[in-house]
């Protein structure tokens, strides 16, 4: 199949999964068409009469489509740029240093986790995984996903703090996760015998020649777009920014996620007010919005089509079910740590933790590192462990989490009213 059909079927499915879920399921649109997918998947692996071609068409069409590199090398780009876009630089630096610990220190905390429990878990159930190959399980699950989440977060009155927090960790920490992938994948595939400063080394000319090059992209977008106003040219200035600047940083082995992101975040703000007219910025809206909801649409409907492609058995549907505790465990613990240590200088609303953790929802990013490694039973089972993790996070946490934010909230009312309630008389005299 070639690409304009794969492109026209994907939209196509993506439309008609959007108008079923808008009619009838009403659930989150990326969570309605993700189990939309899903649940067609499914069915087409049933043993029924007159389905078997339609099963083996979409099976083949599913695995034609090289979904790590659209997704790494191609969605990526234009998904974190409209994040980036809508988010308030000034309320981000406000809780800038609680972002910075979680989408590094967390990170790194929950790759050690999941990469340790995960080596005796798969050796328990007799699956051969080398330690390397979990610890890249562990850099590959840890990064959040914050597009299904961010419209659940707001509808069910999540304090604004936390929603910041969750969306500045989920535009980084993919690019921390994504370099953090590549230091291990070299080491695991390329052989190489890589030092823990050469490692280090690596990990901060990424990160931080990310940051820059994001900068400077950024900064050649503003001295353009100061030049002129005329909406359909700077919106075609950002399109460049978004695809050329996350290019560029790949051909430059930087961060391309990051590179993305610090220039939507600076665009987004600074550009937005000093070099745009009001019209050019309602233009910019209008266009990065719908581009995020078509990708996103497309993305998730990609997610749930690809069970066709798994290699699913015993032991690794028992691995997969036991690795949903297992990252939940972890990411209590990388966000607990330094959240309790964290306390000691700033305030945190109650239900911190149980927020950022249901939140961190896992998504299209972890199912494309996961297929980029190299054709091999490990890679069978880390990608069906992957998805089944994905599948959870997605659609149990993702549907509940509205009800977990509302619970906590209702809690932490109460905390306020228990340290508002007035003495008894006895206790206030008692108290002379």
């Amino acid at each position: 199949m070639n690409l304009f059909n794969i492109i026209a079927v994907l939209i196509t499915l993506s439309a008609v999964f959007a108008w079923l879920n808008d009619r009838f399921l009403k659930l989150p649109t990326a969570i309605g068409l993700m189990l939309i997918a899903l649940l067609m998947s499914l069915f087409l692996l049933l043993p029924i009469p007159g389905t078997e071609g339609l099963e083996s068409d979409v099976r083949l069409m599913v695995d034609s489509i090289d979904f790590d590199a659209t997704v790494l090398h191609g969605m990526l780009s234009f998904l974190l740029f409209a994040g980036a876009l809508h988010v308030s630089l000034k309320e981000l630096a406000e809780h800038k240093w609680v972002i910075a610990v979680l989408a590094s220190v967390s990170v790194f905390i929950s790759t050690i986790l999941v990469g340790g429990v995960a080596w005796l878990l798969f050796s328990l159930l007799g699956l051969e995984i080398p330690l390397l190959y979990c610890l890249l399980f562990g850099a590959l699950i840890s990064p959040t996903d914050p597009i299904a989440v961010l419209g659940i977060l707001k509808s069910a009155g999540a304090p604004r703090g936390l929603e910041l927090k969750i969306t500045g960790e989920s535009l980084f920490n993919d690019g921390v996760a994504v370099v953090l992938f590549l230091v291990l994948f070299d080491i695991a595939v390329g052989g190489e015998q890589v030092t823990l400063g050469a490692a280090l080394q690596l990990f901060l000319k990424e990160a931080v020649g990310g940051l820059l090059l994001g900068l400077v992209s950024g900064g050649i977008a503003y001295l353009m777009l100061r030049k002129i106003d005329n909406y359909q040219v700077e919106v075609l200035i950002t399109l460049a920014v978004a695809s050329g600047a996350y290019a560029l940083a790949e051909h430059l082995h930087l961060s391309a996620p990051i590179t993305v992101v610090v220039a939507g975040l600076l665009i987004g703000n600074q550009v937005r007010l000093h070099a745009m007219s009001d019209k050019t910025q309602n233009h910019l809206d209008d266009f990065w919005e719908l581009t995020d909801e078509i990708l996103n649409a497309v993305l998730f409907v990609m997610i749930g089509l690809e069970v066709l492609v798994l290699s699913i058995n015993g032991p690794t549907l028992i691995a997969g079910l036991l690795a949903i505790p297992l990252v939940l465990v972890a990411r209590v613990v990388s966000v607990g740590a330094p959240v309790a240590w964290m306390r000691r200088f700033r305030s945190f609303s109650t239900g911190a933790i149980t927020i950022l953790t249901w939140g961190a929802l896992r998504g299209g990013i972890s199912v494309a590192l996961a297929l980029s490694l190299p054709e091999s039973e490990v890679r069978n089972v880390l990608l069906t462990v992957t998805y089944i993790v994905v599948v959870f996070s997605i659609l149990v946490q993702g549907l509940t989490l509205g009800a977990v934010v509302k619970r906590v909230g209702k809690r932490a009312d109460l905390e306020m009213e228990r340290t508002e309630l007035p003495r008894p008389p006895e206790q206030a005299d008692s108290a002379h």
